[in-house]
């Protein structure tokens, strides 16, 4: 991976996420687009993690009081993009002890002297110790359930959102017209997931593999919103029940890599003609970009919470299928508005849709494999995306 960057000349960033404490596939590649993308804008980026969520051992994928491992896993992934030292670890619970370049006392130093501390899918809850951060930027990967809070004068939202100067969302439609989504009282600003294109080029130009594939998890039991007497559900398994007999309306091959789903529904999806396979299999990042790298492309829904609504929302993983020139079908959100549609992404909305768009891409491959690539560098490399979300805080 490339590490030769400019020089650090524009201030210091420092990044949350979950990159030790949930070392799996998708949050891995999530966060480490995030702190290159920043490095190579020629800012002075840190990882931190200063949280108290639960630690998933990397390779059982369990909750694990040990986190030797983490801290491991963390390190190695600093080193691959040429970040070196530039990371703290405070383990869950421990307040006056951490890993990594700094102390506790220096952790404190780096808050103070942060230009900006950015909250990856606002993945930390703050504490009184974050009071001494001047610039607290929250990013939401998952946008609808802070809005809607809001909208309901959840009081404990609205404290937290208020500490934060600058507010940004996945969902790229929210405020307009056509998006049902309620904006009050904040200033949201849209964004999109970056990558670093160049990471997710493949051996091959056309895979070996003919088929359509996903990674997915299959249900949640928590984040489901009313809004005017109207249930948005944020389980993906709704949305793709409704897709179950696609693969009955043509000969492209769609395959599941999936975790959560039952084994009798499991056995409804064969039956129906899909392959399914345990997301498990792929939590390591290696194996999960090597999965996408060698499907043919990707067949994916979205959540309800995203698509009634029409938030805008697109994922961060079907932005690196694009980047493999891996073509994409995915369930329209109102991201269509934003982003070129027709020719190596294409959206859809009921299953004919779907199985037209899998069709026309199989018809010529090649087009819509050089088109995909060519919308991930036009539309999510990180360099653009960043520099645009960077110049929206006031740092460039």
């Amino acid at each position: 991976m490339k590490t030769n960057y400019p020089t650090a000349s524009r201030g210091k960033l420092i990044v949350w996420g979950y990159l030790a404490s949930y070392p799996f596939g998708g949050m891995t590649w999530q966060v480490l687009h995030y702190l290159v993308g920043l490095r190579n804008l020629g800012f002075d980026v840190w990882y931190v993690e200063d949280t108290d969520a639960e630690v998933r051992d990397p390779k059982t994928l369990w909750g694990n009081e040990d986190y030797s491992a983490n801290v491991k896993f963390l390190k190695q992934k600093m080193e691959l993009v040429g970040l070196g030292d530039r990371w703290v670890f405070r383990p869950p619970g421990i307040y006056d002890f951490c890993l990594g370049a700094v102390d506790i006392s220096g952790l404190a130093r780096l808050y103070r002297e942060a230009d900006a501390v950015i909250n990856l899918c606002g993945s930390h809850e703050l504490r009184a110790e974050h009071d001494q951060i001047d610039c607290l930027v929250y990013l939401e990967t998952d946008p609808v359930p802070k809005q809607i809070a809001v909208a309901n004068g959840d009081s404990d939202t609205i404290k937290t959102l208020e500490r934060y100067k600058h507010l940004f969302t996945y969902g790229e439609n929210i405020g307009a017209d056509d998006c049902l989504i309620p904006v009050e009282k904040f200033t949201w600003h849209t964004t999109r997931p970056p990558v670093i294109v160049d990471w997710w080029q493949p051996d091959n130009e056309r895979p070996q593999a003919k088929t359509f594939t996903t990674i997915t998890s299959w249900t949640h039991t928590w984040n489901d919103v009313t809004w005017q007497d109207e249930l948005w559900r944020w389980s993906k398994h709704y949305e793709f029940r409704k897709f179950r007999t696609l693969p009955q309306h043509g000969d492209v091959p769609l395959e599941l890599a999936v975790v959560g789903i039952s084994d009798d529904e499991a056995d409804q999806f064969r039956s129906a003609g899909w392959s399914l396979r345990p997301s498990s299999e792929l939590s390591d990042p290696d194996t999960y970009r090597q999965y996408i790298c060698g499907s043919l492309g990707e067949f994916t829904v979205a959540k309800e919470q995203y698509v009634r609504p029409r938030t805008g929302w697109f994922s961060d993983r079907s932005v690196c299928y694009l980047a493999a020139g891996r073509p994409v079908v995915t369930q329209e959100t109102g991201f269509s508005k934003f982003i070129p549609c027709g020719e190596g992404l294409l959206s859809f909305q009921t299953e004919k849709d779907a199985a037209e768009a899998l069709e026309s891409i199989i018809a010529d491959y090649e087009r819509h494999s050089a088109a995909a690539l060519a919308i991930a560098r036009e539309h999510f490399e990180a360099s653009g995306v960043l520099r645009r979300l960077t110049k929206t805080i006031g740092l460039l």
